[in-house]
């Protein structure tokens, strides 16, 4: 969800009344209800359907890297710098850290 999306619906969700939001975003009432109804569709959570928070890229620079592979072998797959993908290695480490911290 973007954060404007995420606003408003703590606003809504805290009884400010449609109107009020409305006024404080510059936005109409009926633009308010629709950024509410459609931030409520299915995928629109702002949580990850991941189960460890990773981009798929980033999955199979680390199940590689657990196999053995070096980042320039991994760096040819992708057409992509062996510092690229230490950085994308990097990342998701850090990710993975931060998720078993609870971050």
């Amino acid at each position: 969800m973007r954060p404007i999306e995420r606003r408003i619906l703590q606003l809504e969700a805290s009884g400010v009344h449609v109107d009020e939001i409305a006024r404080r975003f510059r936005r109409s009432p009926g633009h308010i209800t629709r950024v509410i109804e459609m931030a409520s569709l299915p995928g629109r959570s702002g949580v990850s359907s991941d189960r460890d928070g990773l981009r798929a890229l980033e999955r199979r620079v680390l199940d590689w890297r657990r196999q053995g592979a070096d980042h320039e072998e991994i760096g040819r797959r992708f057409k992509r710098s062996a510092a690229h993908i230490r950085q994308i290695e990097g990342l998701a480490l850090y990710k993975q850290s931060m998720r078993l911290l609870g971050g």
